[in-house]
């Protein structure tokens, strides 16, 4: 396919908006949760981790967010701020919500799990007239992810994000990010998701989450036809995650083309997709066409799932390319 054209002469790569939240990696691995003490804190949340991820690579990025008013939401920012990531758009929650907790258990490289608090969750308040459409003209690429979709009004602010995305040609990446346990019923889910997947240029997620997306729309949990649907809106391209066999990409031009994966000495199985968003998109606003950017997101994610941290852990260009010249291809 042909390099995917992106605005010219804006200030920002990509902005993201939605979760902000703490990762507690367990220091004590394999063992259970229960039998773990101790914690080592990370900045979290999948949008927020894409963000990182591409400002380490270089990228300008900016976020949109509400953080709580307490200790780890000036964490968060003071992070981000040290990432060289905009906080400008970020607005503290004045209502007592909380800072989103994720506690994780490593108890092989393939068996991790994760324990999440978001009950009162300040990301999860950021309010429709929070979300500034002289900031998003200034982006090339607007990162959203499902997660700001489970409630009101972070689910309205997301689309009045969408909106001004649009109308200024700004390019739209969703991450579809589903979490089942910050939903009421699939049904919701369904239906918001295929809303905000309308509105989107790039589609990313794996089989599983795209069926949820699609359990209510004439589902055929078929590749193929998945993209089909989303290329009779404003898709460019639909990518289908298929976990340890890699990932597909579709084009609206017609291609397909299939990733692989990097042989890695694994610690978790959690951050991988997040680092492969981050390294693809990269690629993708270098200029370079598809199959070398899902080469770079394999990389990425190679990389991270090795590491203890997924934000701290995301690489650098330099790491990148280290790595691709010297892994082993499976």
């Amino acid at each position: 396919m042909n390099a995917l054209v992106f605005p010219a002469n804006r200030p920002f790569d990509l902005i993201a908006i939605g979760r902000l939240c703490i990762d507690l990696n367990a220091n004590e691995i394999h063992r259970p949760m229960e039998e773990t003490r101790t914690f080592t804190k990370y900045v979290g949340g999948s949008p927020a981790n894409i963000a990182i991820g591409a400002a380490r690579l270089g990228m300008k990025s900016g976020f949109i967010g509400k953080l709580a008013d307490d200790q780890m939401g000036r964490y968060i920012e003071q992070y981000l701020k040290e990432k060289s990531i905009d906080t400008s758009q970020l607005s503290v929650d004045k209502t007592g919500a909380v800072t989103g907790l994720t506690f994780t258990e490593i108890k092989s490289p393939t068996d991790c799990s994760i324990l999440m608090y978001r009950d009162n969750a300040a990301d999860l308040l950021l309010k429709p007239e929070e979300v500034s459409e002289s900031y998003i003209k200034q982006t090339k690429a607007l990162l959203v992810s499902g997660t700001a979709l489970a409630a009101s009004p972070s689910r309205e602010a997301v689309f009045v994000a969408l909106d001004f995305a649009r109308k200024h040609g700004v390019f739209v990446f969703f991450d579809l990010d589903y979490r089942p346990y910050t939903w009421k019923n699939t049904a919701e889910t369904s239906i918001y998701y295929q809303l905000a997947a309308e509105k989107c240029d790039f589609i990313i997620g794996t089989r599983e989450e795209f069926d949820m997306m699609e359990k209510f729309a004439g589902h055929q949990a078929d590749d193929r036809l998945t993209a089909e649907k989303w290329f009779g809106h404003h898709a460019q391209v639909v990518l289908i995650k298929h976990g340890g066999d890699g990932s597909i990409a579709y084009t609206k031009e017609g291609g397909s083309y299939k990733g692989g994966i990097f042989k890695t000495k694994v610690l978790k199985t959690f951050g991988a997709g997040d680092s492969y968003a981050s390294a693809m998109i990269y690629g993708l606003m270098q200029g370079w066409e598809l199959p070398r950017a899902m080469e770079y997101g394999s990389a990425s994610a190679a990389i991270v799932i090795s590491r203890h941290s997924c934000s701290e852990a995301m690489p650098t260009v330099e790491e990148l390319n280290a790595f691709i010249d010297s892994a082993e291809r499976t």
